[in-house]
């Protein structure tokens, strides 16, 4: 019996150069939603927010740069170490959130995709190769790969490019503290239907989303300056709201795809997940463990790169699953045969997660 594999051929990510320090954020002025003043000094603001988020400085782009160029960096990556023909691409799947955004504009541009400007800057004429965006917050990624592996399942695809890229550093708010958590990057895989005696690439999977209660736990908003342009508008978070939200629905969606891929929870090697803080993301995958009454060393299972890169949004996944592979995320490898766990959360609220056999 031959399996149709839904498999990651190859990756590439794009890390932007220019490094943030947190001790850059000490000589700012805080404010909270309500424009009141955040007490404590700059040393004391930053110090609690790097024991909070393990991040300690982040990537931002420079000044000329979009995030359809470094999708496109990226994506040129994932097709060099795949070795093929661009023109095969059948799908080009890009996921943002805020478009391209230039430098002083705070204004998201759309117009064409960033998925077209991405095809444009390949330089693909194969008028076959479709592309398109796909706005679903920081999962973006996770679900690209998800909607590839139903396009090549259903016989509509057979290669499809998904990418991730963000330049949230262009819409923060500067006296907000939540802007420190924020950075920039890009991720793309190579995703192939392959036809296989074992089954492997793509096992299962699991989407949700909740909008009843949950929907505006992260929004556009008006700076926290007093007496600020209210027609501007920034990122913005309900942090608590977000953290107890996440450790409550994230391990169950998780383990939803777990239980439909059929793998015991003991041949799990690493779970990628969305870097969005570090204790949250350990409490996460200690949570899921415990549903199935283990306690794994979490340092060994789940790899991080939070404290160098921060937040990145949908390029988070991507571009951890690729410095994976590269050797570049220390005490961490992925090997042939490996189960490995792709999962994440964000805005919407949405989650997803894939079981994945390398």
């Amino acid at each position: 019996m031959k399996f149709l594999n839904t498999i990651i051929r190859s990756t590439g990510s794009y890390i932007p150069e220019y490094k943030i320090e947190n001790k850059e954020y000490i000589s700012n002025t805080f404010f909270e939603k309500d424009q009141s003043v955040i007490s404590g000094t700059g040393e004391e603001i930053v110090s609690k927010f790097k024991d909070i988020t393990g991040i300690f400085e982040r990537r931002w782009v420079k000044r000329n740069q979009t995030a359809s160029e470094i999708a496109t960096r990226a994506a040129k990556q994932a097709i060099d170490k795949a070795d093929i023909d661009p023109e095969t691409i059948d799908h080009i799947i890009v996921a943002t959130n805020f478009g391209d955004v230039i430098e002083g504009t705070i204004q998201s541009d759309f117009l064409p995709s960033i998925a077209a400007r991405v095809k444009h800057n390949l330089e693909i004429v194969n008028p076959a190769c479709v592309a398109y965006d796909l706005v679903f917050g920081c999962p973006g990624w996770v679900q690209g790969v998800i909607q590839a592996d139903s396009f090549i399942k259903t016989g509509l695809a057979s290669r499809v490019l998904v990418i991730g890229a963000e330049t949230l550093s262009r819409v923060v708010d500067i006296y907000d503290r939540d802007t420190m958590i924020f950075s920039d990057g890009a991720g793309a895989a190579i995703i192939e239907g392959v036809k296989s005696d074992v089954k492997s690439g793509l096992l299962a999977s699991a989407t949700v989303t909740h909008t009843k209660d949950e929907a505006f736990y992260l929004y556009l908003g008006k700076s926290n300056k007093p007496e600020s342009d209210p027609d501007i508008r920034y990122i913005k978070m309900h942090g608590r709201k977000i953290y107890e939200y996440s450790l409550s629905n994230v391990p169950n969606a998780i383990k939803a795809a777990m239980d439909k891929s059929g793998v015991p929870i003991e041949a799990i090697k690493k779970v990628i997940i969305h870097q969005a803080n570090e204790k949250m993301d350990e409490a996460i995958v200690k949570r899921f463990f415990r549903l199935y009454g283990m306690k794994p060393d979490i340092k060994e299972v789940m790899p991080m790169n939070i404290a160098e890169l921060g937040n990145s949004s949908v390029a988070t996944v991507p571009t951890l699953y690729d410095m994976i592979l590269n050797g570049q995320i220390p005490n961490h490898s992925i090997h042939e045969g490996d189960i490995i766990i792709f999962a994440s959360v964000g805005a919407g609220m949405s989650i997803n997660a894939v079981v994945y056999k390398q």
